[in-house]
């Protein structure tokens, strides 16, 4: 029903930059879109939130990611990008975009991408 597709991890040396991008597509019509963020996972730790972004445009991120990290939404191209400077090697991890949306005013759903692998080297 709803599909995201991640691009744009890589390696990077520390202090560098990278941007990742979300590109959703449905199936179907949606009712609303609530919010789209993305969230990490390093090997052996648990996944946790890098930052969000509501379909308002209002924004939030956890303490590590404020001040390095930006999500902005492109609405013409269902495309929301995390844009993260400053990067560290505890950065590295895959980045997972997920996505909570109404397909109807009751029916609320969330949807994974696939993930896309981020290094960041000493």
């Amino acid at each position: 029903q709803v599909q995201l597709v991640e691009s744009g991890g890589g390696l990077v040396q520390a202090g560098g930059s990278l941007t990742l991008s979300c590109t959703y597509t449905t199936s179907q019509e949606i009712y609303a879109l609530n919010f789209v963020d993305w969230y990490r996972q390093a090997p052996g730790k648990q996944r946790e939130q890098v930052a969000l972004i509501t379909a308002g445009g209002g924004t939030n991120f956890p303490n590590f990611a404020r001040g390095r990290f930006t999500i902005y939404r492109d609405h013409g191209k269902n495309t929301v990008t995390l844009q993260m400077n400053s990067l560290e090697p505890e950065d590295s991890g895959v980045y997972y975009c997920h996505i909570d949306l109404l397909l109807t005013m009751s029916d609320r759903r969330e949807f994974w991408g696939q993930g896309t692998q981020v290094t960041v080297s000493l």
